[in-house]
């Protein structure tokens, strides 16, 4: 089904966000993007506020703590790898 997943970008969201938040009621922002109330509370909950410089750094941030995260999970297995060994020593 081609409605299914994203229909808008990121930045397409916090531009629509930008309506409700200048006036625009939410039922008239979702009869125009075609999208439930529901989606709109639940971009303002994750984007509301935000503008695109932050919107940049937030995915920044998102992709910097996937990188760490990978690095911490690779330690682990290092220091468990050593674990083994040394223990295989003894």
């Amino acid at each position: 089904n081609p409605s299914k997943g994203k229909r808008y970008t990121e930045e397409q969201i916090i531009r629509i966000l930008k309506e409700v938040e200048t006036g625009t009621p939410v039922a008239e922002v979702c009869r125009k993007y075609n999208v439930a109330e529901a989606t709109v509370y639940r971009w303002r909950d994750k984007y509301g506020g935000m503008d695109e410089s932050q919107l940049r750094r937030l995915k920044e941030l998102e992709a910097e703590n996937t990188r760490l995260k990978r690095i911490v999970a690779q330690q682990v297995l290092d220091i468990d790898a050593l674990k083994d060994l040394l223990g295989k020593a003894w």
